[in-house]
């Protein structure tokens, strides 16, 4: 029987949480000793500066009162004393790209912005790893270390927005997590100013490290609640010397999600699997018209990389399986211009999908990989029950689905019907055995939420940990926590 909340039972748990007008990160004395600590060339206070740290992909907007910019790890750490001496929140910050409210400050105070933290320290090609500070943006790293022919593979969405800091903090995911996982299954070590101030270094240089508690491990998707993170070292891997990408549309979202364990019988991990629904399919052609079948109503990408002649002949048994499993119109890369051709698609969906309305509630859960088909036919009962566009795409070798409600932003009953499917997707998720969040975390969009996927002990311990560390909730208050 399907698990959906009432539609009283939703209403009130997207509540959003409320604006706080003021803390003491706007007395002038608190302002004058922030210049002191950053340089007042690196502190903003305007209301015209602030506001565009006030928001991230979700587009509620709460706006600091100020604005930093620090350099070095003393700084923050002088920040933060401060702020637990004069108790005014303080909210890190990265790209700003986030999906769940993460780095945005909902109880006002200040932002740290790592945008001058941006140095790579080292690269280490005998040893695999990289030394980086948190203001280096993913793709600018990746970038980096490729030209020692070295690789790292977390990639997501927005990676070359994105900052490795906030990456980190909310344990990112990918395309590429199919076969590489994702952020924490890179990083070795942590230069991180906790909430009172102290400076702690947790893990290594080495691949292996056992040594007391795992709090590397606790700080990678802690959201920025448990500690600021000031540098890190990541493992890195060598990088693969071709990559090959096939692409088939199917009549069923079942056909084309069916092969994905197929690969694995043929021995393959794929480096990608990308599945696109029929809405998906319709969005883009509509849009874009790239000569997509209309009979499709699934589409599946998938990418391998490794040695060329590998390559080659993972690409022809990814392709055999396809055909196999009732795939057509089938299309397989030669070239690295065919492989930009056939990831057009993907790249085109984000904008064709904005035509369906002006608000988009993107929703990246996550399922065991074979109840994905069944996931999708809940995604698309919802959306027709609750009268809301539904567009699903995603992560299929790792049954993390992104279910995106559109609605009018204006249209009041349009969004409280888009936010009642929210809930009922989530429950569908955890009802099939998954979770209300695969890669974009909790932050405040999903708080409301959380008890769904987690026990009652577990969120108590967790907000234990967060008490143990920040008793004073200096750091990143109003998320995850409702």
């Amino acid at each position: 029987m399907e698990n959906f909340l009432s539609e009283n039972e939703t209403s009130e748990r997207a509540t959003l949480p409320q604006k706080r007008a003021r803390t003491a990160a706007s007395d002038s004395d608190v302002q004058e000793r922030l210049r002191a600590i950053v340089g007042a060339e690196h502190v903003l206070t305007e209301p015209e500066r602030v506001e565009p740290y006030a928001q991230d992909a979700v587009k509620e907007k709460f706006p600091p009162e100020v604005v930093l910019f620090p350099r070095i790890t003393k700084e923050i750490s002088e920040i933060l004393r401060l702020a637990n001496e004069r108790r005014f929140p303080v909210t890190a910050r990265g790209g700003g790209v986030g999906y769940t409210g993460g780095a945005v400050p909902v109880e006002g105070g200040v932002v740290i912005g790592t945008d001058r933290m941006n140095e790579i320290k080292e690269i280490n090609v005998a040893d695999l790893y990289v030394v980086t500070e948190p203001g280096v943006v993913t793709y600018a790293l990746q970038q980096a270390v490729e030209k020692h022919k070295l690789f790292f593979p977390p990639d997501p969405s927005s990676y070359k927005q994105s900052f490795i800091g906030g990456n980190i903090a909310e344990n990112a995911g990918g395309i590429r997590s199919a076969k590489y996982g994702v952020t924490k299954h890179y990083v070795l070590g942590l230069e991180v100013v906790l909430p009172s101030g102290e400076i702690i270094r947790t893990g290594g240089v080495t691949s292996k490290n056992v040594v007391g508690f795992d709090l590397t491990g606790l700080i990678c998707g802690s959201e920025g609640m448990l500690g600021i993170i000031t540098e890190a070292t990541l493992r890195l891997l060598p990088l693969p010397e071709a990559t090959r990408t096939v692409r088939a549309t199917f009549r069923t979202m079942e056909e084309a999600c069916l092969c994905v364990p197929r690969f694995a019988q043929r021995s393959l991990v794929p480096v990608a699997i990308e599945v696109m629904d029929k809405h998906a399919i319709e969005a883009i052609e509509n849009e874009f018209a790239f000569g997509i079948s209309k009979n499709a109503g699934a589409l599946l990408l998938v990418a391998v990389d490794g040695a060329p002649e590998e390559v080659e002949r993972a690409s022809l048994i990814v392709e055999e399986v396809m055909r196999a499993g009732g795939g057509f119109d089938v299309l397989r890369a030669v070239t690295p211009a065919d492989e930009d051709r056939l990831w057009d698609v993907r790249r085109a969906l984000s904008p064709a999908i904005k035509k369906y309305g002006t608000l988009k509630f993107n929703e990246d859960v996550v399922v065991p990989r074979s109840r994905v088909p069944e996931l999708i036919r809940r995604a698309e009962e919802i959306g027709r029950r609750n009268e809301t566009f539904v567009v699903n795409f995603g992560h299929a070798g790792d049954g993390n689905i992104h279910v995106n409600f559109m609605c009018d932003r204006e249209d009041a009953e349009a969004v409280k019907r888009a936010r009642k499917s929210v809930g009922e997707i989530f429950a569908a998720a955890v009802e099939l055995g998954g979770t209300i969040s695969g890669e974009h975390g909790i932050g405040y969009t999903k708080a409301p939420y959380l008890d769904m996927a987690l026990g009652a002990a577990t969120i108590d311990l967790m907000k234990k940990i967060k008490r143990a560390l920040d008793p004073n909730n200096i750091l990143n208050p109003g998320k995850m926590f409702v």
